[in-house]
């Protein structure tokens, strides 16, 4: 079985590397000091576990465990961590194991023994059973929008979106990944309705099939579709729809 091990702490990765070691049977395939990483050896290893800690920089255990939720067969997640204020009962209700750090070999053994691979569902109620304990998780929004390209996921940076354009039941991110360079684009699986709310302020919705960030917002200029939205670095933009004309001539006042 092909694990992943994922902390930001050296000595929390050699210590589970030896448990492993210990075991039998566990073929240690990588190793990462943060989410971001994690999705990325992801990508190239294919593990069948993760052994991940929760609070790490860049990206945490639980938002890496919602994107890598977007792949065809997500890899069983176990969460090793200093921490007990995470809803125990609830990842253990969810098929979702849950050490406390310093991992014990036997317990170990025994989540190894049950781990399970996660499906939408269990991320999903692992993710709301976890935010109901910790306000700050709650509150927090995003700091990468995931995409499942022929690569595998893939991170969008938010800063780098330019906006979010819905077509029937398809949603379609623009971004640009260096200053002056062309605007990329690919789809994603987040509805446009509950990107708007988890990032209210961030994103404005501009028509009824799209979502503008803020900051990259320039200025209007009328075409033959209509008053069209100025991006920084989008030749393009998507078309202001008149029931939001006001709204976005406000905005642009008070920027």
């Amino acid at each position: 079985m092909k694990v992943l091990i994922v902390d930001d702490e050296p000595l929390a990765r050699t210590r589970l590397v030896r448990l492993l070691e210990q075991q039998g049977g566990y073929e240690v395939v990588a190793e990462a000091d943060n989410g971001e990483q994690a999705i990325a050896a992801c990508n190239e290893h294919e593990p069948d576990v993760l052994l991940m800690d929760i609070r790490m920089p860049v990206m945490d255990g639980l938002q890496a465990a919602r994107h890598l939720a977007g792949s065809e067969q997500p890899p069983a997640v176990i969460f090793c961590t200093a921490y007990n204020d995470y809803a125990l009962d609830a990842f253990e209700a969810n098929a979702v194991d849950y050490l406390l750090k310093p991992v014990n070999r036997e317990k170990l053994a025994l989540a190894l023994a049950k781990a399970q691979k996660l499906n939408r569902v269990q991320i999903s109620a692992l993710i709301e059973s976890s935010n109901q304990q910790d306000p700050v998780a709650a509150n927090s929004q995003r700091q990468h929008i995931s995409a499942k390209t022929s690569r595998g996921i893939e991170l969008i940076p938010v800063e780098q979106v330019r906006y979010f354009l819905a077509d029937q039941k398809y949603v379609t991110v623009y971004y640009v990944t260096e200053a002056g360079g062309a605007l990329k684009e690919v789809l994603i699986d987040d509805p446009l309705k509950e990107l708007e709310r988890e990032f209210t302020g961030v994103f404005v919705r501009i028509h009824r099939n799209a979502l503008v960030a803020v900051q990259h917002i320039q200025g209007l200029e009328k075409t033959d579709e209509g008053m069209q939205l100025k991006l920084a670095g989008a030749v393009t933009g998507p078309i202001v729809s008149r029931r939001h004309q006001a709204e976005v001539r406000k905005l642009l006042h008070a920027l």
